[in-house]
């Protein structure tokens, strides 16, 4: 049976130093770990997962035994499940092919979807390993650059189709919800850039990573939910990891409706040597499938106060630095241009002054310089802190 979450449950400090969190103690500032820094930076919680998963992945531990794992029934039903109840997205299981990440998935199928010297087309500022992964495959790196207009990100379609043309494109990687700009596509954006896509003539690979943390009553659609020709060319990579804080297990869903992309696709992920999840993965998979919901609901509530929270704390500091509001994702986007500061000179202020670790914004891209990225994924009581010390930072040792 699953059980209902007190948002308390949020409010716990758990201590992850020690423990080789990459957030913690691999990543190094000048050669060493600072332990006077918040770290807000690369994107895991700082929460436990539900009970459920901790009493599955003891009962995996408890038998004692970690052979060869593979994937049945109940993980095909509640992965389809899922889809369903929380995308309204009706999925066959053979649709899934299973994969160790959603950037291995993304690779994989930029290789099953193009060769050598074709062009890919991003819209960026966009995660950093978009624009690494097209170009460590030997692919042609294009950008259209997102739009903002001091409120929301829009795309750009005139530019967007442009580029397609111009680069002749043969895939787009599509982020949605989008990381770091915290945009919930709608569906008629969605339309768009699958009629701009179907023109040309144009595969799509979406990363769903963050499709079911989307805030403040907007909605999710995958991509390829919304014909059966967007189905057809759409290669989708979703895994339970952001959601519930499982990256550390490495579990992805790599959906593909057509079968001669799945078999093409698969060919690939074979000749890259990987054939499938290992057991822990496959134990917490089907765990949050069946059994997360009430505690992603109170985790939902609960990031939405950590935005309000933040929202107000930036309230008073002006053009100095601005959220964008966001709309999905526990990643918060920061408009720092007003503090008329160099990227390097941003980073050390946030470091230096306000004792706050975060990503810079230029190393998201065209359009990312002069902003800060920050993960709000933590108890109210550590966000209030790192607000606290960013408001006296900017406005002086007395304010609160």
């Amino acid at each position: 049976m699953s059980q209902q979450i007190d948002r308390r449950y949020f409010d716990v400090v758990h201590d992850r130093r020690h423990t080789g969190a990459v957030k913690y103690d691999t990543a190094r500032l000048g050669g060493q770990v600072r332990s006077d820094l918040i770290p807000m930076w690369v994107a895991d919680m700082e929460f436990r997962v539900p009970p459920e998963v901790e009493g599955a992945l003891t009962a995996v531990a408890r038998h004692g035994i970690f052979g060869y794992a593979g994937t049945d029934e109940a993980y095909d039903k509640a992965l389809v499940g899922w889809f369903g109840r929380r995308l309204g997205w009706e999925i066959s299981p053979d649709w899934a092919i299973k994969a160790p990440g959603v950037m291995f998935g993304v690779s994989a199928s930029i290789r099953t979807l193009s060769d050598i010297g074709d062009a890919v087309l991003i819209c960026q500022p966009v995660y950093p390993p978009f624009a690494s992964v097209v170009l460590s495959n030997d692919r042609q790196l294009v950008v259209s650059p997102l739009v903002f207009d001091g409120v929301r990100y829009e795309i750009d379609y005139q530019d967007f189709e442009r580029r397609i043309v111009d680069h002749r494109v043969k895939v787009f990687l599509l982020c949605s919800p989008h990381n770091p700009v915290s945009r919930v596509w709608r569906v008629d954006e969605l339309l768009e850039i699958g009629r701009i896509c179907q023109k040309h003539g144009v595969y799509i690979i979406s990363d769903d990573i963050h499709a079911d943390l989307v805030l403040f009553g907007h909605r999710h659609v995958p991509l390829a939910s919304l014909s059966e020709d967007l189905a057809r060319r759409t290669i989708t990579c979703t895994s339970p990891s952001k959601t519930f804080n499982l990256s550390g297990l490495q579990a992805c869903n790599i959906i593909a409706a057509d079968p001669d992309i799945r078999q093409r696709l698969h060919k690939i992920c074979l000749s890259l040597g990987y054939y499938n999840l290992n057991a822990m993965a496959i134990a917490a998979t089907r765990t949050v499938y069946d059994e997360g919901e009430p505690w992603l609901e109170t985790l939902l509530s609960y990031l939405e106060e950590n935005a309000a929270l933040l929202s107000e704390g930036l309230s008073d500091l002006g053009e100095r630095i601005k959220l964008v509001q966001p709309e999905g994702t526990y990643l918060m986007w920061l408009d720092c241009r007003g503090l008329g500061l160099s990227e390097d000179a941003l980073s050390r202020f946030f470091l230096d002054s306000a004792g706050i670790w975060l990503n810079r914004g230029d190393e998201f891209g065209t359009g990312g310089a002069g902003f800060m990225r920050m993960n709000i994924a933590c108890p109210q009581s550590v966000l209030l802190e790192a607000i606290g010390r960013l408001r006296r930072a900017v406005l002086g040792p007395g304010q609160r």
